[in-house]
C-alpha cells in the first residue's frame, strides 16, 4: 500500500487542482446582469492554480501545461487555449454571466488588450499552490508573483483609465482565489522537504496561515470582495481511484481535504472580521461529491471516468492526441483528474448564487 501511494502521488504530480466545484445549478444570466449593475461589479480578477488558470503557463518556462489537443476541443473555434478541460472553465463563465466577456483572458497573454484589462483577467498559475515551494517546484507563478503581476495590472489599468476610476474598479472587483490541491499531492506527500518540517496537521495550518497572509495583501492592494475555494475532495478523482484499485472515493484522500477546509474556514472568518472584506467560501469538497454521487440530479451520466481515454488515467501529457468520448456534455471528468466544460458550467451556475448572497447582499 506504502509502494502505491508513492506511485499515486507521483503520477498526480501533474493533477493541478482540477476542480473548482461549486454545486450544481443554473443561471439566470439577465437577473445576474442586473446585480452586477445594482451592485456596481466592475471586473472579474482570478487567481489560483489549473481550476483557474486560462493559459498563463503557455508564456513561462515549465512542463505543466494544457495547450495541446485534445484540450479546448469544445473552446472556440475548438482550439486548445492551456485549459485543462474540453472547453471553458467556471470562472469563464462566471464572467460571461456578469455581462463582460465570454473567455477570461490570461494576464501573460501576448496579445492582451484594453478590452481585457476593463473586464479582468486571471493571474493563475496551474501547479501552483499556497505554499510557495509548491510552485518553485514545478516553475510556475507562486502567489506572490501572481500578487506582482496583480499591481503591474493595475498600473496598466491607471494609464488606461485614470487614477480615480481604476482604484474604483479594483475596489468593486470580484476576486477568486481557488488553490491548495497542488500543497498535497505535488509537494507534501511527494517532496521530502516539508515533511520533514512539518507533521500533516502543522502543514495544514501553515498552508492556512499563508492563505491568510494572501488575503491580507490583496486587501492592501484594494481588493474588498473574494470568493475563496476550498480544496475538492481528491479522493473521488477517476485517477485516484485507479491507482487504489477503489471503485468508491478514496476516504484517506478526501480526510485530509476536508480538515485542511476546516482550517481555511477559520482563517476566512477572522480575515472578515478584521479587514471588513465581503469574503464568500465555496465548499468545493461537498459540492463535487453531490456531483458524483447524484449525476442525474444535474444531467450527468457517466461520474467514474474521464472523457479523454480510458479516463482512468490519462491527464496532462499522457492525454495529448487521445481519442475522446462521443459527448463530454454527460460526463463529470473531462481526463482522469479535470472537469469537462460542462461541470464547469454547472458549477458557474452556483457560484453566482453564492455571489449574490455572501457579496452582494
Amino acid at each position: 500500500m506504502a509502494r502505491r501511494a508513492v506511485v499515486l502521488v507521483k503520477i498526480l504530480a501533474l493533477a493541478l487542482a482540477a476542480v473548482m466545484p461549486l454545486l450544481s445549478g443554473g443561471m439566470d444570466t439577465q437577473q445576474v446582469k442586473l446585480l452586477a449593475t445594482k451592485f456596481n461589479v466592475t471586473c472579474v480578477v482570478v487567481f489560483g492554480d489549473s481550476s483557474v488558470d486560462p493559459g498563463n503557463n503557455n508564456n513561462i518556462a515549465t512542463p505543466m501545461k494544457g495547450n495541446f489537443l485534445p484540450y479546448g476541443k469544445d473552446f472556440f473555434r475548438g482550439r486548445p487555449t492551456g485549459r485543462f478541460t474540453n472547453g471553458r472553465l467556471a470562472t469563464d463563465f462566471i464572467a460571461e454571466a456578469l455581462g463582460y466577456t465570454k473567455a477570461i483572458r490570461p494576464f501573460l497573454h501576448k496579445r492582451l488588450r484594453p478590452v481585457d484589462i476593463l473586464h479582468g483577467v486571471s493571474f493563475a498559475s496551474a501547479a501552483s499552490g499556497y505554499d510557495e515551494l509548491t510552485a518553485n517546484l514545478s516553475n510556475v507563478l507562486p502567489v506572490s508573483k501572481q500578487l506582482e503581476y496583480f499591481r503591474e495590472y493595475k498600473m496598466r489599468l491607471r494609464q488606461l483609465v485614470g487614477a480615480g476610476k481604476a482604484e474604483n474598479i479594483i475596489r468593486n472587483a470580484v476576486a477568486v482565489l481557488s488553490m491548495g490541491t497542488n500543497d498535497f499531492l505535488q509537494n507534501y506527500f511527494l517532496e521530502p522537504i516539508r515533511p520533514k518540517q512539518y507533521t500533516l496537521e502543522e502543514y495544514q495550518n501553515y498552508l492556512a496561515s499563508c492563505m491568510s497572509d494572501d488575503v491580507k495583501t490583496m486587501h492592501s492592494l484594494g481588493i474588498t470582495r473574494l470568493v475563496v475555494v476550498g480544496v475538492p475532495a481528491l479522493g473521488c478523482m477517476p485517477l485516484v481511484k485507479t491507482l487504489m484499485n477503489q471503485e468508491t472515493c478514496v476516504e484517506k484522500y478526501n480526510n485530509f481535504s476536508s480538515s485542511f477546509n476546516t482550517k481555511l474556514n477559520v482563517k476566512l472568518d477572522i480575515a472578515r472580521k478584521t479587514l471588513g472584506m465581503k469574503i464568500g467560501y465555496v465548499d468545493a469538497y461537498g459540492i463535487f461529491q453531490d456531483a458524483v454521487n447524484n449525476p442525474k440530479k444535474h444531467g450527468l451520466i457517466e461520474t467514474a471516468k474521464g472523457c479523454c481515454g480510458t479516463g482512468t488515467v490519462e491527464y496532462g501529457d499522457t492525454c495529448k492526441g487521445m481519442s475522446t468520448c462521443a459527448d463530454a456534455s454527460k460526463y463529470v471528468f473531462w481526463d482522469a483528474v479535470h472537469p469537462t466544460e460542462r461541470m464547469y458550467e454547472i458549477i458557474a451556475g452556483q457560484a453566482i448564487d453564492s455571489l449574490r448572497k455572501q457579496l452582494l447582499a
